[in-house]
């Protein structure tokens, strides 16, 4: 296969596959399904791709016992189907037109359901599979992540489930909603501890210090916390910012304003320990500004990539420049990589 490149600037938003590859019925939609272990990162990132190909994707969530689980996805792949763990959900036929998987453990069912598709199943993973890449028609991965191959398609940032469509309903939602008053809008998007670095109040302190500038140049600030955000930072943020009203600071209850802080905030400032909350700030067309140590040596070479191109930059609290270069969507350009795939296999 020849070497897949990336289609920059290409926009997908609102195209859905018509199935190219059935020649009796070409009108037939694609189905495809995606594949995970369940965890939310990579939920979103094969959801988000399986999204942008088929109308109605379905969704299954599998594991596998011992000793399966801990062998390379081409390996375990032929007792995948028989060493699903009781809570697995069940590939069976018919067979999609395409399989997306995301994550180790789920390369397995993935390789097996695209050999059971006897050529009909376009199999693709998302991520380093940790597996000979041979395996999938296609493999995206990040650049950071040190995949190579003639079918594999390295894109700057991970994929995910945040369009266009669903920013404008977002904001149609929120506003008027967050923050108080006139003026622009920084939206500050918390992630939490990792196991390279702790999120302390301490930690913490120069981002609240910085949003206070802000705040204090008649800047709103509309704050969302991740599940993975100490309470005590939390009440850090809540304890400075406490009777102003031109602060919003969720507080888990209810509705999640993440959506609408992405799709209204002048500019966005994202703790740099979470890859998914960076990429999902880079689709929006506002300036993206991180705060926070790097993380471990592949995190740090994903943020250091993205400064040195000038695609984001370290938040200090200091005025911010209109974004450069305009959105980044790896989704859209994952999804015309898989699209042209389809194409040509319907042309062999």
């Amino acid at each position: 296969m020849a070497l897949i490149p990336a289609f920059a600037g290409m926009s997908a938003e609102g195209w859905r596959t018509r199935l190219v590859t059935d020649h009796e019925n070409p009108d037939r939609p694609l189905t495809a399904w995606y594949v995970t272990t369940g965890e939310a990162g990579f939920r979103t990132q094969a959801r988000g791709l399986a999204s942008a190909l088929a109308e109605s994707p379905r969704e299954l969530s599998v594991d596998l016992r011992a000793p399966w689980r801990l062998l390379p996805g081409v390996l375990a792949a032929p007792m995948a189907f028989q060493a699903l763990t009781p809570g697995s959900d069940r590939p069976a036929p018919p067979w999609p037109d395409l399989v997306v998987s995301c994550g180790r453990r789920a390369t397995a069912v993935a390789i097996a359901i695209r050999r059971a598709g006897r050529g009909r199943t376009l199999g693709v993973h998302v991520q380093n599979p940790l597996t000979a890449v041979s395996a999938f028609d296609l493999v995206v991965a990040m650049d950071h992540d040190g995949v190579s191959g003639a079918n594999v398609l390295n894109v700057p940032t991970a994929l995910h489930d945040v369009t266009p469509a669903r920013l404008a309903v977002a904001a149609e939602a929120w506003r008027g909603r967050l923050a108080q008053g006139e003026g622009p809008m920084a939206g500050v998007l918390l992630g939490g501890t990792t196991r390279h670095h702790p999120f302390t109040p301490q930690s913490a302190r120069d981002l609240i210090d910085g949003l206070a500038r802000l705040r204090a140049e008649g800047w709103r600030i509309a704050v969302t916390p991740s599940r993975r955000t100490p309470d005590d930072v939390l009440e850090a943020f809540a304890s400075r910012f406490a009777g102003d009203d031109g602060v919003y600071l969720w507080d888990r209850a209810g509705e999640n304003p993440y959506l609408g802080i992405l799709a209204l905030g002048d500019r966005i400032v994202a703790t740099s320990d979470s890859v998914s909350m960076v990429s999902e700030a880079l689709a929006t067309p506002h300036p993206v500004e991180v705060f926070g140590d790097d993380g471990g040596a592949r995190h740090s070479l994903f943020l250091g990539g993205l400064i040195d191109k000038g695609l984001v930059r370290r938040f200090t609290g200091d005025p911010v420049s209109a974004k450069a270069g305009g959105p980044i969507d790896s989704t859209t350009i994952a999804a015309e990589a898989v699209r042209r795939l389809l194409q040509a296999r319907a042309a062999a």
